[in-house]
């Protein structure tokens, strides 16, 4: 049985009625464009299947502890869901090593590495700092000088400020928080959880 939802402050997910101001603060459409920016915003990096019939959305930073031990469930979760798609919303919110990760991060989606050096990165010992992001970007085959050029390019940055933002407006209260239909859960999940989360996303469709 999958835990209550985490405070979802403006209750965008359906988790919660709406109250009066907040109803007033977020019209239909307005709930409709962040619920797309959600699943859909721009540049967002993926995993998993382009076409899947059901779509996991995760916010997560590189130095969340609870993000590394959870990475391993949604690998899991990964290869036993052949049409499920996981999309990554990077929120470094752990200091500036966390940033220079996300960037490296979001820079590697240009040499088509994404899916390797995210995994790599969750996987990797000690904190995610300048020295650390570069080594692993060299052991996944990341060509390094490209990908500092590339973390340089303004749409990096304001990818992860749309991300932090997107965070706040529907009241994540940390890392990592996972969505799938109209659910959003704050916390580690086992495989099982994960898979019962995106269930519930098919089943509501």
């Amino acid at each position: 049985m999958l835990r209550p939802i985490a405070a979802i402050a403006l209750a965008l997910f359906c988790a919660l009625p709406l109250t009066p101001v907040q109803a007033q603060d977020h019209d239909a459409a307005e709930v409709a464009q962040i619920k797309d920016a959600v699943f859909n915003g721009p540049g967002l990096p993926m995993m998993g299947n382009p076409q899947g019939d059901a779509v996991l959305v995760e916010f997560s930073d590189y130095n969340c502890g609870f993000c590394r031990k959870n990475a391993p469930q949604v690998a899991a979760l990964l290869k036993a869901e052949p049409k499920l798609k996981l999309v990554v919303h990077e929120i470094p919110i752990f200091g500036e090593g966390s940033r220079f990760a996300a960037k490296a991060a979001l820079a590697a989606q240009a040499q088509g590495k994404y899916p390797e050096f995210h995994r790599a990165l969750m996987a990797m010992r000690g904190r995610a700092e300048i020295a650390s992001v570069l080594r692993v970007a060299r052991e996944v085959g990341l060509d390094v000088e490209r990908l500092q050029r590339d973390m340089r390019a303004p749409e990096i940055t304001e990818r992860i400020e749309r991300s932090l933002a997107l965070a706040d407006e529907i009241g994540l209260v940390g890392t990592p928080s996972f969505i799938a239909g109209d659910r959003a859960i704050f916390g580690y999940l086992s495989k099982d959880e994960l898979a019962e989360l995106v269930a519930e996303a098919r089943a509501g469709k």
